[in-house]
């Protein structure tokens, strides 16, 4: 079993934050990637609000920047999965991945969030063959063709606008009757020609033998449906905590969020949490860097004072 001083769980912004104030304070953080590098971030095309970069950058190359500047000092990252962990116990804490099996002396845990499904007949089945999480991932494969986005927040207009450079029409089903998006984006959206808006409806279904061929909608109001053609679904109704391998290990609140204190401590000492993991509210780069960020500097700390 391979003996760590430092784990981080996760490779977002929060986990790459803590890895570098760690790797810069000696610590020699090892990093477990999970099953995406960059977490979310690392598939949001556009990012426009990140201070530092006036005219804004793309997921991925921020990605690539944090997790040079953390490897600079001497963080490790390995591309693997955690599948087990044991930490009521600890110190150390066990911590197996697919490869491998560590015991951390800390732990910093940055999972994140991942999307939510809508739960309705055809999705499960059509996933990867025209339902997708991420515009991103796929737009390029509707290249000239129509697409639906689902979902009214600030995910749903950016992937909506990146779609307009491939699909010829876009069309956002909400069940509101009006976005939930900052303003900026709302203007992008209803200037955006290939953009249009489908109120107060929900998807009932999504059909298809074999790709998706068509979405079955409610109104909400009216409880009028009607079957829309379509070569795509883009779901964006919000995400949920991957802190299911958690449970039982740590407190959470109702929705699965790990709780900390304001040293970003949960309720295990030497295991801490930043990012989406842990924050239901905010959820943005900058406001997970910040939390990664206090939870490098604590469990410096933590350990400092163990010692």
């Amino acid at each position: 079993m391979q003996k760590e001083k430092l784990a981080i769980l996760g490779s977002g912004p929060a986990g790459l934050t803590v890895a570098l104030y760690t790797a810069r304070a000696n610590l020699d953080p090892l990093v477990i990637s999970g099953n995406q590098l960059g977490g979310q971030v690392s598939i949001t095309y556009e990012v426009e609000n990140y201070p530092g970069f006036p005219q804004g950058t793309t997921g991925p190359e921020m990605v690539e920047l944090m997790q040079k500047q953390a490897e600079k000092f001497g963080a490790r990252v390995l591309i693997d999965e955690v599948t087990e962990v044991g930490l009521k116990h600890g110190p150390p804490f066990r911590v197996k991945t697919h490869g491998d099996e560590f015991e951390a002396e800390a732990v910093v845990i940055c999972t994140g969030a991942s999307p939510r499904r809508l739960g309705v007949p055809g999705e499960e089945a059509l996933i990867g063959r025209g339902v997708s999480f991420c515009a991103t991932c796929d737009g390029f494969f509707f290249r000239g063709k129509e697409v639906v986005v689902v979902g009214g927040g600030d995910s749903a207009l950016e992937e909506g606008l990146f779609l307009t450079r491939f699909a010829n029409r876009v069309r956002v089903v909400h069940r509101r009757d009006e976005l939930r998006a900052g303003e900026t984006l709302k203007k992008r959206a209803s200037g955006n020609q290939k953009m249009s808006f489908i109120w107060d409806t929900v998807v009932e279904e999504i059909q298809g033998d074999g790709k998706v061929e068509a979405v079955r909608l409610r109104n909400l109001k009216s409880g009028q449906e009607e079957r829309m053609a379509t070569d795509g679904v883009f779901i964006y109704i919000g995400h949920y905590p991957n802190s299911e391998i958690f449970r039982g290990q740590l407190a959470m609140d109702e929705r699965g969020y790990v709780i900390t204190d304001k040293q970003m401590m949960t309720s295990v000492p030497g295991v801490f949490a930043a990012g989406e993991i842990q924050d239901p509210v905010y959820r943005q780069v900058t406001t997970s860097v910040g939390q990664g960020a206090a939870a490098g500097m604590m469990v410096e700390r933590w350990l400092e004072a163990r010692e």
